[in-house]
């Protein structure tokens, strides 16, 4: 009888902490724009959610969501032209506006110009492809007058309501800031990467060289390169560029930004909470070797 009995209280236990165990775990849901690389025989809609690795501060938490973007409400998509850059990317208009006209129907773009910390919008956001497509124009072209593109892009975050579709920059800029100057810790950068991050907008960014002097300066060449990748990677957006030369054509790298739009996802994750809200470092991968996912560095997380 006493081995009966301790059969059943051990079956009763092992059911407890089986229940236990299978218990959904506790968490904040927060979703991010995540990018799918594969092989070109594989598609990120053949992943599944046991599929995908969240780690937040190198701690795995659970994947609860993963929608193609235009099922979870589709895209909005800003083209930021900076007004100080060199007017030789006149040149480049044709393939920018064809890349606008070839983004799909439901895709709202906007077009706007970075000048004096501010954008200056030519064309709000709108599903008129050949609207947006015609505000484009050349750049002034007149040196510094810019600011600092950072600031611009700040602004532009903040006043930019959120809703159902994803948010994304494309910005077209030396990524020379007059205002702050060159070298390491640009707070202008910092704040825009942390905007960005927030507000959950992916940035990518070409490089093209500044009007007059700035465009031929080596070291404000290299500090505004790597204000542009570092902001571009922390947002899970792509950085292009040909070196210190401005690119023959835009072609390639539109062709590229192309095929990450199309495989792009609403990613939602259980975030583990602080005790007060505040930003989290993550990283996102898969369990398959071939695939990458990209996406932001950090997430806000609000505290539970």
């Amino acid at each position: 009888m006493a081995g009966v009995v301790a059969c059943v209280v051990g079956g009763l236990l092992g059911l407890s902490l089986l229940a236990r165990g299978s218990a959904p775990e506790a968490g904040v849901p927060v979703s991010v724009v995540a990018t799918v690389q594969t092989p070109k025989n594989v598609s990120g809609s053949q992943l599944t959610l046991n599929d995908l690795l969240v780690t937040q501060n190198k701690e795995r938490r659970p994947v609860t969501g993963f929608t193609p973007l235009a099922a979870a409400g589709g895209l909005q998509l800003w083209l930021l032209i900076d007004d100080g850059t060199n007017e030789g990317v006149g040149l480049q208009l044709s393939d920018l506006r064809r890349f606008v006209l070839g983004q799909p129907a439901t895709t709202q773009i906007g077009v706007g110009y970075m000048r004096n910390g501010s954008v200056a919008v030519a064309q709000a956001l709108i599903q008129d492809h050949e609207l947006a497509a015609k505000s484009l124009r050349l750049p002034l072209g007149t040196p510094g007058i810019s600011a600092s593109p950072y600031l611009a892009l700040t602004d532009l975050i903040h006043k930019w309501q959120a809703g159902a579709a994803a948010r994304e920059v494309l910005m077209v800029s030396s990524g020379i800031d007059p205002v702050y100057g060159f070298g390491p810790d640009n707070p202008y950068v910092s704040e825009a990467i942390a905007a960005a991050q927030r507000a959950g907008v992916v940035v990518h960014t070409i490089y093209y060289s500044a009007a007059g002097w700035l465009g031929h300066s080596g070291r404000g060449i290299f500090w505004g390169q790597l204000y542009l990748a570092e902001l571009s990677d922390a947002t899970g957006g792509e950085f292009y560029w040909q070196g210190n030369w401005n690119p023959v054509s835009f072609v390639p790298y539109l062709d590229d930004l192309n095929q990450r739009l199309n495989e792009q996802y609403e990613l939602t994750f259980l975030a583990k909470p602080e005790k007060k809200p505040g930003f989290e470092n993550i990283k996102l991968a898969t369990e398959i070797p071939s695939v990458r996912l990209v996406g932001p560095a950090r997430v806000y997380v609000p505290a539970l």
